[in-house]
């Protein structure tokens, strides 16, 4: 059993630079692909990118491509979202989540989720 916890989420300004921490207990989490996703209320819970297990290979939606940076601390046991440039629209709840597949392809790939930190980026 895993248990993630994120944080990290507030009230930024257009432009403005968050990083979300997502902190694993319970296993390893060299053993998990990590991923994170956002939702807003009404919409599916939409992909923003993960960071496979097997090969360390990060991949990321295009809505956040060069913008977002994901990352993982092994010591920690914390995985981490960079967010650069953020805009209005990059306001959800944001999702880290663990799954034992090298490359998950939707959220029912993923084991284990967070319960969500808040995002708002708003002048």
């Amino acid at each position: 059993q895993v248990q993630l916890v994120e944080s990290g989420g507030r009230l930024v300004q257009p432009g403005d630079s968050l990083r979300l921490s997502c902190a694993a207990s319970g296993r390893d989490l060299r053993l998990y692909t990590m991923g994170w996703y956002r939702q807003v209320p009404g919409k599916e819970r939409e992909f923003l990118a993960y960071k496979s297990y097997r090969d360390g290979r990060a991949y990321y939606a295009n809505s956040v491509r060069g913008r977002c940076t994901i990352s993982r601390d092994y010591v920690n046991n914390t995985a981490y979202l960079q967010m650069d440039s953020l805009r209005p629209e990059d306001t959800a709840v944001y999702y880290c989540a663990a799954s034992g597949r090298s490359r998950p392809s939707d959220p029912s790939g993923y084991d284990y989720w967070g319960q969500g930190t808040q995002v708002t980026v708003s002048s």
